[in-house]
């Protein structure tokens, strides 16, 4: 029996977290501005690896950061590697719109 995960955007602590039954189960850390959201941390318990818990955070995540519009940095592993196995999702990462040049 699977339970579903819960998401929330806990802005003061500047994360999502993951609840299963209530219980914290994971979270990602994030920086945010108007245009932009950089993700720095993925974490799941152990107790919830493998039960779905950090794609639905990722899922989320970026799902709320499209609604915003903002383009999105992602510095933390597991969120970069997320993006390159959902193509649907590479339309969000950050492009650099400035060019140094001698």
């Amino acid at each position: 029996m699977t339970t579903a995960t819960q998401v929330t955007d806990s802005a003061g602590t500047r994360r999502y977290e993951a609840r299963v039954d209530g219980r914290l189960a994971g979270y990602a850390t994030y920086i945010r501005t108007p245009e932009m959201i950089a993700f720095l941390h993925t974490q799941v318990d152990p107790e919830f690896e493998g039960r779905g818990v950090g794609s639905a955070l990722a899922r989320h995540a970026l799902d709320e950061a499209r609604e915003r519009g903002q383009s999105v940095l992602a510095a933390c592993p597991f969120i970069a590697g997320w993006i390159a196995h959902h193509p649907d999702y590479r339309d969000l990462e950050y492009k650099p719109r400035s060019v140094v040049s001698d």
